[in-house]
């Protein structure tokens, strides 16, 4: 436990020192080939909407079997000094019948996923849970001249969650990072939308509705945070949704950018988040700045007036970023020396690739149109000398 509070430490000075001495400069933006040649692009895999919940999930599971028990023995290891390593028996007793509180399909699917790969239910929905309230990450909605729309992200998972000082690098982000998957979610056969996700995960953190939206969620750091809504869940008020599993309810019944605004935000949430949405109409793309039972404020899309990008890390964007976390302004500076003339999928991939929007934890990055249905996703590593965070 001292080991990982002095690691805490230490980078914290290490980042600060960092990002008081970059300078931001049109070679700090990067311009790489594209499709990369040093990151793998993620398979993609099907997912059947028309098998039963319980057993949708069977084939992925098998697949990503290896992988998702080294997760599990991971957090086991890393959260051992907890209760005398008792803290997953706790978890397999008390947090196991919380599943059975959650909505349908979702709590058929965990049920579903335990059953498959042989993990206790308490354990998959603990797995589920870490995303509600723990990831880092960079979002992007871009319109270019021709007024067609482009969004983006990074995923960064795994802050303060154990460094390894022979690999310097963050070892829960690297024992993630076999478990990204791309799902196509079909109906009759037919796509009817598509996800970026961890193996095992039953929510959208990133989804795609081809020919009508495109949707990521931030997590919002706020002192009224998930931990509370959480709380509330455990003890019996159930009126809020799931951050995540409102975003795939989105995909699943909204038609038009207007009604996923509407659901996205007026709904209550169990977490603080930000939910960046773009359509397939000029001017479509918006962060919305939730708490958790309402919108706080809105940074849209307005390109008559020259604004055609958005930019959403983990910070309200009325305020300055923290001092050693700043993603906005390096990201923001990459947007406008590209510019908007020049916007692509390879120039937003290229904006997600500059340090320190790209960074330790960055696990994947994906780049989407709705209008095309097109997403593409790569595994993503940051080579040193980079930042950690």
């Amino acid at each position: 436990m001292e080991k990982l509070v002095v690691s805490i430490i230490l980078l914290l000075a290490f980042s600060t020192c960092l990002t008081s001495a970059f300078k931001i400069s049109s070679q700090s933006c990067e311009n790489g080939p594209f499709p990369p040649s040093d990151s793998p692009q993620v398979p993609t895999e099907v997912i059947n909407l028309d098998v039963s919940p319980g057993d949708r999930y069977n084939d992925l599971a098998a697949k990503k079997d290896k992988q998702l028990h080294a997760l599990l023995d991971y957090i086991k290891n890393f959260t051992s000094f907890i209760l005398n390593g008792k803290l997953f028996g706790i978890i397999d007793k008390d947090l196991a019948p919380l599943v059975y509180t959650l909505p349908s399909p979702y709590k058929e699917e965990i049920i579903g996923l335990s059953k498959a790969s042989g993990i206790p239910i308490g354990e998959v929905l603990l797995y589920n849970i870490f995303y509600e309230i723990f990831t880092v990450c960079t979002s992007i909605v871009a319109q270019d001249k021709q007024g067609k729309l482009y969004h983006a992200r990074n995923l960064d998972f795994g802050l303060f969650l154990g460094w390894d000082n022979k690999t310097d690098t963050w070892s829960l982000s690297e024992v993630l990072r076999p478990l990204v998957v791309q799902l196509d979610y079909r109906r009759g056969g037919k796509t009817l939308y598509k996800t970026v996700t961890f193996a095992g995960y039953v929510g959208v953190i990133t989804g795609l509705k081809p020919g009508v939206l495109t949707l990521t969620l931030n997590e919002r750091f706020n002192i009224n945070g998930g931990y509370i809504g959480m709380i509330e869940w455990i003890l019996g008020k159930r009126s809020a949704k799931w951050t995540s599993f409102i975003t795939r309810d989105v995909l699943e019944q909204a038609s038009s950018y207007a009604e996923a605004h509407d659901m996205l935000a007026n709904t209550e949430v169990l977490a603080p988040v930000y939910y960046i949405l773009g359509g397939n109409q000029s001017g479509q793309g918006v962060v919305l700045t939730r708490d958790r039972t309402k919108n706080l404020k809105e940074n849209s899309l307005d390109p008559k007036n020259g604004k055609w990008f958005v930019l959403e890390t983990n910070y309200d964007f009325w305020e300055p970023p923290l001092v050693f976390d700043d993603r906005r302004t390096p990201g923001t500076y990459c947007m406008q020396h590209g510019g908007q003339n020049a916007l692509s999928m390879k120039s937003l991939y290229n904006v997600l690739s500059t340090q320190p929007v790209l960074n330790k934890l960055t696990t994947y990055t994906v780049v989407m149109q709705a209008n095309s249905g097109e997403m593409m996703t790569y595994i993503r590593n940051c080579p040193d000398p980079c930042f950690p965070w």
